[in-house]
């Protein structure tokens, strides 16, 4: 038998180091070959690490949320046959690398119980187990009396507590004669004296107001649980893209009214009448095509702002960041090209992208490289939102839920389908005026969609 120490591999993507996010195996399981050890995130992409080898897991180097450095053990296997380990002294290459610093460093290990100083390398390759016998334990000073404190007990039996099973309360045999003739158990007293003892006084106050009662059962329970949970992950890579983003960016949101109307009766139509090869179109693609449309006119929109250094990156292929909602958390999947796509081609990708982000097989590629964003809650979108931008862009687009309102025609009050875009833009770079126009546009496209497809 022997020992197979993995490391974590190069996962292909130019970085130095991954988050670990799931172990799928524990010490003592038998993992066969290809069998799945971990999973690690390296920006918006989950890549899982398979197990080269069949054995028995006997160490596991990392702990949920650590950043692991390409090429740092993180699994060591019993294994038949020789395994990957050199014979070596158990220890000797850690010996040899702590032998370089210095030893103040040394000073400052933890150390575990018994006084051995904790080690992060897997078994086997710790030094063995002292020899000397361990540390004598101090015995407990005496005690004169196994009751609480005087200052312990006071603090207690001031809240009116029983006593615990079999505990004397203190009293003198005067309140004690007093509590028997009528007929009251003193561990039911709370005792207002030194030590909390009772006293005449806590007797007659007891005997004035009678036992507290507990109150008769409501069915509710309260619950003092507090649990904590680390952020990793998925989750945690959020959390600093958007506190980058509040903290770097001051917000211009916009909010606009569109009455969708004629939009909703052509995709109605256009759904009614398509290939059953192509997908149901949503509101989605038409507002693309709208974005690409109103981009031509302000190309300053679709851009990505380089705040360290202080340059605009303009660029001219649309690339259009879906913000979507999945088991793990928000990912922002990209139509690339959106101005080289037809509607079909768009609610295709659009389809095929939010199925990858959903399942997890999304690749890097497919989670970056967005130069505006859309987001969009759907049915649960409400009336107006407040979006943050999608750092380094400037601008994103928020879609509201369509309502139907009464809106005055000039000779009756009508329902139409309204829906609101909230949409929030880099001040720094985008002017309100400029921010307006931009969703004026759109809400024009929208209203009368034919303008989506014909050049005026």
């Amino acid at each position: 038998m022997g020992e197979h120490l993995i490391k974590l591999p190069d996962v292909g993507e130019g970085i130095a180091e991954a988050e670990l996010v799931e172990w799928h195996v524990k010490v003592g399981d038998l993992v066969r070959e290809d069998q799945v050890l971990a999973a690690v995130m390296t920006d918006k992409a989950t890549v899982e690490i398979p197990s080269p080898v069949e054995g028995e897991i006997l160490w596991l180097g990392a702990e949920i949320g650590d950043a692991v450095a390409i090429g740092s053990p993180i699994v060591r296997l019993k294994v038949a046959g020789e395994g990957n380990v050199s014979d070596s002294p158990p220890g000797a290459e850690a010996r040899s690398e702590a032998a370089a610093k210095s030893a103040s460093t040394l000073e400052h290990v933890p150390q575990t119980e018994g006084g051995r100083a904790a080690s992060a390398l897997p078994p086997s390759e710790n030094a063995s187990p002292s020899k000397s016998p361990p540390p004598a334990v101090a015995s407990p000073a005496p005690v004169a009396a196994r009751e609480p404190a005087p200052s312990a007990r006071s603090a207690v039996r001031h809240t009116g507590a029983p006593r615990p099973e079999g505990e004397k309360p203190l009293a003198s045999p005067a309140v004690r004669l007093r509590a028997k003739e009528a007929g009251v158990d003193l561990r039911q007293v709370a005792g207002s004296g030194p030590a909390g003892r009772i006293t005449h006084d806590d007797l007659d106050a007891f005997l004035t107001r009678g036992p507290l009662t507990a109150p008769a059962p409501s069915g509710l329970a309260r619950n003092d649980a507090v649990q904590e949970i680390k952020v990793v992950g998925l989750r945690r890579r959020i959390g600093e893209k958007m506190r980058i983003s509040k903290s770097r960016i001051p917000h211009i949101t916009y909010v606009e009214e569109v009455d969708v109307t004629a939009l909703e009766d052509l995709r109605m139509a256009l759904n009614k009448e398509k290939k059953p090869d192509r997908p149901k179109l949503t509101v989605l693609p038409f507002l693309m095509r709208a974005m690409v449309k109103a981009i031509a006119e302000q190309p300053q929109l679709n851009s990505l702002f380089d705040d360290d250094n202080g340059i605009i990156h303009q660029h001219g292929g649309v690339h259009i960041g879906i913000a979507a909602q999945t088991p793990a958390g928000l990912v922002v999947p990209v139509v690339k090209h959106t101005e080289a796509r037809d509607l079909w081609d768009c609610a295709t990708e659009v389809n095929r992208l939010a199925e990858a982000a959903k399942s997890g097989l999304a690749t890097r590629d497919e989670l970056s490289g967005s130069t505006i964003t859309i987001t969009s809650l759907g049915a649960l979108g409400g009336i107006v939102t407040t979006p943050v931008i999608n750092h380094p862009e400037v601008a994103i687009v928020g879609v509201n839920k369509i309502m139907v309102r009464p809106v005055w025609d000039g000779a009756q009050f009508a329902p139409r389908k309204i829906m609101n875009l909230s949409s929030s833009f880099d001040h720094r770079i985008i002017d309100g005026w400029d921010a307006a126009v931009f969703i004026q546009r759109i809400k024009v496209l929208l209203e009368t969609p034919a303008l989506i497809f014909v050049e005026v």
